[in-house]
């Protein structure tokens, strides 16, 4: 039969109903897991440019470059959630250690392939274990979050601190990676990003008190449901599938605009742009005692998205399309925000962790399918066709929100239910 556990606020949920990143910051035991979980996310940012750089440096090709890195990225997207999944049920650590020493080997193997010109197929099988062992350290943290904050008003703010972290790792991830691979070798940066995993991992995974704690039933482990049976996930994977082809389309097609005029080192100044737009949206964003739902937040955030990036196929100088850049910037954030804090509400604690690598890997393959897409609209038809992935996968999923925002309703507040037989005792797994 099914038991029920209520789970009572905690102490620091009582503070100050208006969120600060000051007061987020002084949550007890918080700077333990941030460190490290920055340092081990950090990764993420550099893996597909390196194997772009690498790859193409190896065969010549942009287009082999660009499926080794779409296989990954694809990869990546599938397994996540099943990471995230056996995390919630077996905790943290005892499947960060593994994947991080499986990435660590499958991205060395990776390299050592091309560097000895291996064939595209080789490569091809090296990328699978490479992209489906990344860590979903990101998706961790805020899980961590959650267990500190629960019930609390800082939680958006806490949503809102781990987007800009994720923007922040995305500006610094490539352009670290690029640097190492132009000036030092073309494998540094692939080399970097597999020691920056085990290192990183490694010193996450060691922090073992602020991990959410596993549930059990005597001897035997509690089978939670997977968070993909709750249908506001299902909305929200759509949703976040729609953002993913913002990232994908907008570096194909900012790359390509500015090689057609003559200004290809514009493009890191143009994504910067947009980069710069969500960062400072999403601080914002975190700053405001929001008093409207996250429901109706995102509702109208997401229609604010598909209207900027419906403007972008159109645009023709590079002035515009940096003011478009920056809006489309700023309206991702608040979208990408909300979409997590709704998770604290549609998802049992059980099962947040996979929640989040489900959204987490929506947005990867957003982004691998818009990235092909795009490539080939750039390729058959006019000189920024590619922006019109922005636009439609941003109005598909919009229409998907919509029609389906029902089920974004939250859960009842101070009860997780979750399958199970008899009494359950929350354990710390090592």
């Amino acid at each position: 039969m099914a038991s029920t556990v209520t789970i009572e606020p905690s102490k620091d949920s009582s503070a100050s109903s208006r969120p600060g990143y000051g007061q987020l910051l002084r949550t007890r035991g918080a700077w333990t897991f941030l460190l490290p979980g920055f340092a081990a996310r950090q990764p993420f940012a550099m893996l597909t440019i390196s194997i772009v750089l690498l790859v193409q440096h190896t065969t010549g090709s942009y287009g082999a470059a660009g499926a080794a890195a779409a296989v990954t990225g694809v990869s990546m997207a599938v397994f996540a959630p099943y990471s995230g999944r056996l995390a919630d049920r077996y905790g943290q650590r005892t499947v960060l250690i593994p994947g991080v020493l499986v990435h660590t080997l499958s991205g060395l193997t990776l390299t050592t392939l091309a560097l000895n010109h291996a064939p595209l197929w080789a490569l091809f099988a090296a990328a699978v274990p490479t992209g489906a062992s990344v860590p979903q350290v990101g998706p961790m943290v805020r899980a961590r979050w959650g267990v500190k904050l629960q019930g609390s008003p800082l939680m958006t703010t806490a949503a809102a601190f781990e987007s800009v972290t994720d923007e922040l790792t995305f500006v610094v991830g490539p352009l670290l990676a690029t640097a190492l691979c132009t000036t030092v070798d073309p494998a540094a940066g692939l080399v970097t990003e597999a020691a920056l995993t085990l290192l990183g991992g490694l010193l996450f995974a060691a922090q073992k008190s602020t991990q959410p704690l596993v549930a059990v039933d005597g001897h035997a482990r509690v089978e939670h449901a997977s968070a993909l049976r709750v249908p506001g996930v299902r909305v929200l994977i759509v949703t976040f599938l729609g953002i993913g082809s913002v990232f994908g389309g907008m570096q194909v097609s900012l790359a390509a605009f500015t090689e057609s005029i003559g200004e290809p080192g514009l493009n890191g100044v143009l994504y910067g742009t947009f980069a710069t737009g969500n960062m400072l949206s999403g601080i914002a964003c975190g700053a405001i005692a929001w008093k409207v739902s996250p429901q109706r937040r995102l509702v109208v955030g997401y229609a604010a998205l598909a209207l900027a990036a419906s403007g972008l196929w159109a645009a023709h100088s590079v002035l515009v399309l940096a003011g478009l850049g920056l809006l489309v910037g700023m309206c991702i954030a608040p979208a990408l925000i909300t979409g997590y804090t709704l998770v604290e509400d549609l998802v049992p604690a059980g099962a947040r962790t996979e929640a989040f690598t489900w959204l987490t890997g929506a947005v990867a393959l957003g982004q691998a399918a818009a990235v092909t897409v795009a490539g080939q609209l750039e390729d058959r038809f006019w000189g920024g066709a590619g922006f019109l992935v922005p636009t439609g996968g941003t109005l598909l999923a919009l229409a998907t929100l919509v029609a389906l925002r029902s089920r974004l309703a939250a859960r009842p507040r101070g009860r997780t239910v979750a399958r199970g037989v008899g009494h359950r005792v929350p354990v710390a797994v090592d």
